[in-house]
Order: structure tokens, then sequence, then C-alpha cells
């Protein structure tokens, strides 16, 4: 908006349309004030993700936006969330972001149930890579991160830092790990096909 504010361009647009309604304006003016209204409209676009992140961040419920969105259900105001945000995946369409992310959540609910039904066994070879001896930096750091993750109730927090270990170790303790990475890759990718059949 060529450095003007937002309240100054649309007081500048409005004059336009009333000289429109009354016959007067020039086709110059039009077309700026077309153009100012453009950029006004992806200004105030790039606004509405902004707030509502930090309305999400205040602790405002998506049932609360809805409303202030214009939309009926809390789904919905998520879903229009989503739809604005930017793409850190590829997705080119606002409804592909929407898809995205709705399966990395399901993906996230499959492998935190498995992760809380297999819980001795995660909490177990977390031990195991946590009590190594004679680690470089990078896999004591990687030990230190599993040793904390388990004072968590949550076995799930275990997966990243298991999979981080799994680098820094070797034998059949490497490949214990590799299977469990595997299989939480697995549980993803069916949780997505299931949610797209549903």
């Amino acid at each position: 908006m060529d450095g003007t504010d937002p309240a100054g361009a649309l007081r500048g647009i409005q004059e336009v349309v009333a000289a429109t309604r009354a016959g007067a304006a020039d086709q110059d003016r039009v077309l700026a004030a077309l153009s100012g209204l453009r950029q006004l409209r992806e200004e105030l676009a790039g606004w509405e993700p902004e707030l509502i992140t930090a309305a999400r961040a205040a602790g405002v419920s998506w049932v609360a936006l809805a409303p202030a969105l214009g939309v009926a259900s809390r789904q919905a105001a998520e879903r229009r969330y989503l739809r604005l945000q930017p793409s850190h995946t590829g997705e080119k369409t606002g409804e592909a972001r929407v898809d995205a992310e709705r399966d990395r959540r399901a993906g996230d609910r499959a492998v935190a149930d498995w992760a809380r039904r297999n819980s001795a066994i995660l909490r177990q070879l977390a031990g195991r890579v946590s009590a190594l001896d004679g680690l470089g930096p990078a896999a004591q750091e990687s030990a230190d991160r599993l040793g904390a993750a388990l004072g968590d109730d949550d076995p799930a927090t275990l997966l990243p830092p298991l999979d981080a270990a799994r680098p820094h170790v070797t034998g059949a303790l490497a490949e214990q790990l590799g299977e469990i990475s595997a299989h939480t890759d697995r549980l993803r990718r069916d949780a997505a096909v299931r949610r797209a059949r549903s």
C-alpha cells in the first residue's frame, strides 16, 4: 500500500466509491482505488491468521473463535485458520493444508496410542540407550534427552529421542530402534489412509 496506513487507504477508497456513486469518479481514480483495495485485502488477509494464532496462544478456544470468524462451529473455525496458513510441507491449496494437518494429527494419535500400549518396551529401550557409556558428545546429548523423556508420563514422548539416538547405537539395539521407527511411520501412513476413507 505504498507505506500508507490501512485506515487512510480505506478512507481514500471510500471517497472514490462515493464519487463513483455520484457519477463523478474518473478512470484513473477508480483504477487506483481498485489497486489500493487489492493491496488492502492482501494486508488484511495476513492479519487474520496472525490474530487467530495470538488468540489461541492466549487460551481462546475454537468454539469462542467461531463467531468472531463468522463461522458456525469450532471445526469450521479451525478449518478456516488452516486454509489461511502458509504451507510448510508443499501443499498448494488451503484444503490440501487442512487435509495434511488432519492426516498429521490422525498419525500422531495412532502413534501415541501404540506407544501407550507398548510403554514397557519403549521405556526399557530408552533405559538401555540412556545408560550407554563412552558416547561422543552428540550421542551423549541424545542419550541425555532420552533420559529426561523417561521421566514423562506419556511414553509417546520417548519416540523422537529414541529415533534421534538410532544413529549413535549399533547392533541389535540399533535394529530394534529402526523397527520402531519403521512401525511408527507405517502407523502414520495407515491412519492417514483410514481418515481419507472415512
